[in-house]
This record gives structure tokens, sequence and C-alpha cells, in this order.
């Protein structure tokens, strides 16, 4: 879909704000008139030309503002031009303030993304091919890509061809092309190696749960340790949840596809760092060894836990996965889950919450969301709520009785399993896009990645 430079004979694509349609030709502006287009943002227009033939296209930035997340995000709406615009070859005519022409072309990539593993999509009988613009790093954008849509693609995968087993295979697929080392433990060797709670939760399941470990990187490298919650499917188990709730949990292993997808841009842009990746890939079940309300289970790190709720199950395999990823003492240890609805219920599905302790990570994170348009908004660990997973019978329970606050609780429930990393940051992410946007449809969506991903490429930038 890119081009490498415009080219003799491209079709013109003008980006216009709302106020600014008297820039254009007359030609435009009458069609323009004629069609009511008013430069919305994400609108697209194409103008009619000789023989039938088009001769531009005007996509609306909708209006001027100068608040700075919403200019940041302007270039994403050069998304909406995928599937708008007549076969042939286009360049981007756009200002400085239509943003970076790097996200540009990835806006583009990604809207042009379409999940066809069930239903074929019609192929294209021409191409279009758009230049983004002077200065676009179209390896950059492609690369990014890749990433994102390696997310999308399995959280989109229903839980009948992407069990535990099959996330295990996708893990592996990403460790073999990148040369990385992989082990994976299974079944009631979890036991035997000491993930009491992995194995609880994922016991009644046909399909065996497993913990998924794989390295990359130079052995003396800065320690960057990666845990993703792999739920493939939740139930709730014995706290069964209704049927209207659980139409969407194949996304609940969004922890571990958006912690693979920022893995593989740590791989391909070959980030000084030894990353691990740990991903605890379950299927929360309900059958006759399924877990209890009531329940207490012995966690890797020594805590017991009182399940107060067999549906708060991801919080309790992390646990497990940040004990032994602590133990490696690595100097940034995050983990990713869609673990809360109370993280929706505060922020919405766009904008996942992070948690962190270091101020400076969290500095640093909330710039590189505004500069990639990658929103994530840091909540406190407000180390007060903690005394409200107190338990009567063991060291802590997996749950609040008063249903306050319940992303930031869950938050502090995994950050007691949390001692050795230099910096630990936490993200409650949803994993999906309920509305279609100009960079996606409805559908599984990578968040926080491309965030996290400008902040490591700036600590750990590749050996040159």
């Amino acid at each position: 879909m890119l081009r490498p430079r415009s080219g003799d004979g491209t079709l013109p694509i003008r980006a216009v704000f709302s106020d600014g349609l008297e820039t254009l030709s007359q030609r435009e502006r009458d069609w323009a008139k004629t069609m009511r287009f008013a430069a919305d943002a994400g609108a697209v227009l194409v103008v009619p030309g000789e023989g039938a033939r088009p001769s531009s296209a005007l996509l609306g930035l909708g209006a001027r503002k100068s608040d700075a997340i919403i200019k940041a995000a302007k270039p994403l709406l050069f998304g909406a031009l995928a599937g708008k615009l007549p076969a042939g070859q286009w360049h981007v005519e756009a200002g400085d303030e239509a943003g970076d022409p790097t996200l540009r072309a990835l806006a583009m990539l990604l809207g042009a993304y379409r999940f066809t593993r069930y239903k074929p999509a019609a192929a294209d009988a021409e191409p279009t091919e758009i230049f983004p613009g002077e200065g676009a790093d179209l390896s950059e954008a492609r690369h990014l890509a890749d990433a994102v849509f390696l997310a999308r693609d399995l959280i989109n995968t229903p839980t009948n061809d992407l069990g535990p087993a099959e996330l295990e295979a996708a893990a592996r697929n990403l460790a073999s092309e990148f040369g990385a080392e992989i082990s994976v433990t299974t079944g009631d060797d979890l036991l035997a190696a000491n993930f009491p709670m992995i194995h609880a939760v994922g016991r009644a399941s046909a399909s065996a749960p497993r913990l998924i470990d794989f390295s990359w990187g130079a052995g003396d490298a800065p320690k960057v340790t990666l845990v993703g919650k792999g739920v493939c499917f939740d139930t709730g188990g014995l706290d069964i949840k209704p049927s209207s709730s659980m139409l969407l949990m194949k996304k609940d292993m969004g922890g571990s596809a958006n912690v693979l997808a920022l893995a593989r841009l740590i791989m391909a842009f070959g980030l000084a760092v030894r990353l691990r990746v740990l991903v605890p890939a379950v299927e929360n079940s309900i059958s006759a060894s399924a877990f209890r309300p009531s329940d207490v289970l012995k966690s890797r790190k020594g805590k017991t836990v009182e399940i107060g709720n067999t549906d708060a199950e991801g919080r309790l395999v992390l646990a497990d996965a940040l004990a032994l990823a602590d133990d490696d003492e690595p100097e940034i240890l995050i983990d990713m889950a869609t673990l809360t609805g109370a993280a929706r219920v505060a922020l919405g599905p766009d904008v996942p919450p992070f948690f962190t302790a270091d101020e400076s990570f969290a500095a640093a994170l909330a710039e590189s969301a505004v500069s990639v348009a990658d929103p994530i908004w840091r909540l406190p660990l407000w180390q007060p709520y903690a005394d409200n997973l107190a338990s009567k019978v063991a060291d802590v329970n997996n749950v609040t009785s008063d249903g306050f606050a319940g992303s930031i609780t869950a938050a502090l429930f995994l950050e007691g399993f949390v001692e050795k990393a230099k910096t630990w940051a936490h993200f409650d992410v949803y994993g999906w896009r309920p509305k279609a946007a100009s960079i996606g449809g409805v559908g599984g969506e990578a968040q926080a990645i491309r965030a996290i991903f400008a902040v490591l490429k700036q600590r750990f930038p590749a050996a040159q």
C-alpha cells in the first residue's frame, strides 16, 4: 500500500482542516460544496477529473485544536484513506500540522487491516499505493504495523482455535523467527516447578495450563522482562459470568497478545536488552477440578491467597509469573493484562491505565504516549486501599469486598509480588476496539505497546 516516493503522475491527497477549504483549488471547492464535504475528521472525498478518472482526494482533519493530545493524534486520521481511494498511485500533500509522516504511514497500514482467517476479503483488482510524505520511515512503520497486526490477529481468534496450546505455538513461532530461547512448563509440571496458582486457575480446562518463557538478547545487557496475562477464555469459573459478559472473553488473553507484539518490536529493532517474556497461558473453565470461592492457594512467592472470587483469576496467574520474573532482578518489569472492568468504567475502552512507582518512567511513558498517539493514563498505587485486600484466613484476598477502586486494588495485589525489579509497571488494557476508527474496525487491538516501545527504544537503542 505504501510507496517509497511520489513519482511523476501520482495523484494528490490534500489534507485539509475544516476552516481551510478556501486553500483548495476551485474545482475541489466546488466539488466539496456539492458533496457537502466539511472536512470532518477522517472524512474522505475523491474529486473527479477528466474521463471519469479522479484528479485528487481530500482528507478531512477536523477542527484545529491547540490541545497537544488531539494535535498529536491527527496523523492517525490518514488511516481513513484505506479502502476509500480508487486504485492507482497517490501522494500526500500535508503541512506540519498534519503531524509526523511516519505516523501517517503507520495509520494507513493500520487502517487497511482486515481479519480474514474465517472470511477472506475480496482481492483488489489493482493496488492502491500511497506516498505518505517526505521524511516517512516506511521500514519503521511496517515493523510497528506487523506488531499491531500480531496482537489483533491473536485477540480476534476465538478460543476453539487459540487455547493455551495454540498460544504457546504462537509464542514459539515468534521466538523461532528471532532466534530466542524458549521453554514451556505444562500441566502438573507447574506444581513441581512451584507455579501453584497458574495450575489452580487452569486445571479445569481440557487444554492444560502452562507457563511460556522465552529469552532473547545478550546475557550481559540490561534486563527487560514482559509478563502477559494469557487467559484464553474466562467463564468466570465457579463464580460464572452471565452469558452477555462471556461474549468477548476470547480477548482475555489480550495482555499476552500485547506483550508478544511488544516483544516483536524489541527484537525486530534489535534493542540492546536481555529480553524475557513470560506468559501464563490458561483457560478459566468449570469442571470437577475447578478452584472454588474460599479456597486458599499458596503462591510461588509463598504468600497464601484466599479466593474471594474465581472471576478474579488473571491476577493469580500473573502473580506467579511476576514472582518468577522478579527473582531475576530486571531493570524494567512490565506486565500487561485485560484485568478489570473497573479500568473501563474509569477511562473507557481507548485509554488504558498504568501503574508504577517510578516517577521518571511514568513521565517518560506519558510523554511518549502523546508523541506517538498511543493513549495511556497513570492511576495511583494508593497504598491505603491495600488494606481492603485483607483476609482473616490468608495473607491476602484476591478481591476486595467493597467494590471500590477495582483497577487500583488489582494493581496493589500484583505489587505485592514484586520486590527486586528496579522499575515495575502494570498496564490494565482492554485489548478491544468497540467502535470503528480510522486506524481499525471493531475487534482486537494493541494498546500501549507503541508508547512503551518508544521509551525502551530511547533508553536502550540498538547498537550501531
